[in-house]
């Protein structure tokens, strides 16, 4: 669901894990928080893209999902042309459907 002030929410229902997606649009950029369960901040990882390859820094680090936070945060920073802030929080690992559905729904969200 996408609002007039650059916020958007959507819940994404994945084999009996609910996932919470708050995404807020700035002119230069992203903060996208994807949780689990409660609203929590998590693992975050910020990208900035100025030139043809971004750059991308773990302000604070996953355990298991690292792959993930940084293609996000890259992708997001190549589109716009500027700064992506991504954090998750999830209650277990990721699998790679799990992954690609979520990224899939973020992905829309900011192309919208």
């Amino acid at each position: 669901m996408n609002s007039p002030n650059g916020f958007s929410k959507k819940t994404v229902d994945l084999g009996g894990r609910n996932f919470f997606l708050q995404i807020l649009k700035f002119e230069n950029g992203y903060f996208v928080s994807v949780t689990e369960g409660s609203s929590k901040l998590g693992s975050l990882v910020v990208s900035l893209t100025v030139g043809q390859n971004p750059i991308t820094t773990t302000v604070i680090p996953s355990k298991s999902e690292s792959l993930f936070l940084k293609l996000i945060a890259e992708r997001i920073s190549t589109k716009m042309r500027g700064i992506a802030v991504v954090s998750i929080f999830v209650q277990k690992e990721l699998d790679p459907e799990t992954a690609k559905v979520l990224m899939t729904e973020i992905m829309e969200i900011v192309q919208n």
